[in-house]
C-alpha cells in the first residue's frame, strides 16, 4: 500500500506527468507513488477535465451536531442510537447464553476430547 497523498499533491503529480509527456514511470519515481496511481489520476483528469475528480470522497459523512438539528432529526438520531443499543444488548445476551452453555458441557479434563471426535 502506498503512502497517503493529499488532493493538492495529486494535482501537482498530474500536472508534472502531463508536462513531461505523460511519462508515468518517471512521475511515479519523482513523487514516490506507484505507476498505477499516477496513471489512474491522469486518466481521470483527462476524461473529465475537472480537478475535483481527484478528491477522495470515501468514508462516512459527518453528522450535524446538536443545535443544527431539527426536532425530527433529533428524534431520528435518538432512535438510531436506541436501536444500536438494543442490538448491542441482544448480542451480549446471546453471547452470555452461549458462554454458559459451553461452561456447562461437563468436560472436567482438558485432555478429554473423545467426546468431540466424529
Amino acid at each position: 500500500m502506498g503512502r497517503k497523498v493529499s488532493y493538492d499533491e495529486k494535482i501537482k503529480i498530474v500536472q508534472w506527468a502531463l508536462d513531461h509527456g505523460s511519462n508515468y514511470k518517471a512521475t511515479a519515481k519523482e513523487f514516490g507513488v506507484s505507476y498505477n496511481r499516477v496513471y489512474d489520476w491522469v486518466r481521470k483528469y483527462q476524461a473529465t477535465g475537472d480537478w475535483e475528480i481527484l478528491k477522495d470522497h470515501r468514508g462516512k459523512k459527518p453528522r450535524p451536531k446538536g443545535d443544527n438539528l431539527t426536532r425530527e432529526e433529533q428524534l431520528e438520531e435518538e432512535n438510531r442510537q436506541l436501536k444500536a443499543k438494543i442490538r448491542r444488548l441482544e448480542v451480549e445476551q446471546v453471547f452470555a447464553k452461549k458462554l454458559r452453555e459451553i461452561r456447562n458441557r461437563g468436560v472436567d479434563d482438558s485432555q478429554n476430547t473423545k467426546r468431540f471426535r466424529r
